[in-house]
């Protein structure tokens, strides 16, 4: 697709909350948030010409490698946000890229994340084969306190559930979309620290791809205000998570 009239290197988009989005107490899930910002993310790509579709013709996609995300609030059912993207870098194979979400005039969520060039044919990484000059990179405007972090690893942790990928699992790629890892790490926890706004950050590490009918093992610790999670296949890591409580 060719670039947008209106593209702009700084691009926002407008939500509104809808009841399918929230927890039962009517705040945006975690997992959404996370959709939202990536929806945001592909609109401005798309607008830049830099779209899946537009990457599939050189067989390639944009895959999430880190992601971090900081919240002072979450917004709740009906409530309208703006979300906010721009990149802080694109060069060779990764891409960095900011969000934030803006509740009325408000910074609620920062989220930094870094993205790969992925081969969908080759099963890949490669560098970006299409042109991206027209995009304004901002190097130091930066969304986010810290920046996303590379996950240990070592970490002692015990086996807290079990699960296969299956079809709902899925994207538009056949691998399990991202934000279902966090998602089947939030549902082994204690819901009420979560639904009291009690998670103030949390940093993703996408490791390696998981297909339909993989089996997963589900590893988890806890120190005094931080939990972490990894995800293994074959005792080979694909997936680490790490939440930070208020």
């Amino acid at each position: 697709m060719p670039i947008a009239d209106n593209f702009t290197s700084v691009y926002t988009q407008d939500w509104e909350i809808n009841f399918l989005q929230c927890h039962p107490n009517g705040y945006l899930k975690q997992t959404e948030l996370c959709n939202l910002l990536q929806l945001t993310a592909g609109s401005h790509a798309e607008m830049g010409g830099m779209s899946f579709t537009d990457m599939q013709q050189h067989n390639q996609a944009w895959v999430l490698s880190r992601m971090r995300v900081e919240i002072d609030e979450l917004p709740k059912w009906r409530d309208k946000v703006t979300v906010t993207t721009w990149i802080t870098d694109l060069q060779g194979s990764r891409s960095v890229r900011a969000l934030e979400m803006w509740l009325n005039g408000k910074k609620i969520v920062g989220s930094l994340t870094y993205w790969a060039v992925f081969n969908t044919s080759l099963r890949k990484s490669e560098a970006l084969a299409l042109p991206h000059d027209h995009f304004e990179k901002y190097p130091d405007r930066l969304p986010t306190e810290q920046a996303f972090a590379k996950l240990d690893l070592s970490r002692e942790a015990e086996l807290v559930a079990e699960r296969r990928v299956v079809l709902s699992d899925l994207d538009i790629v056949f691998h399990a979309n991202n934000v279902k890892y966090l998602e089947w790490c939030l549902d082994t926890l204690d819901y009420k620290p979560l639904l009291r706004q009690q998670l103030k950050s949390f940093d993703m590490n996408f490791l390696r791809e998981l297909k339909y009918n993989d089996e997963v093992k589900i590893y988890s610790g806890e120190t005094d205000k931080q939990h972490y999670f990894t995800i293994q296949k074959e005792d080979k890591p694909c997936f680490a998570l790490e939440l930070n409580w208020k």
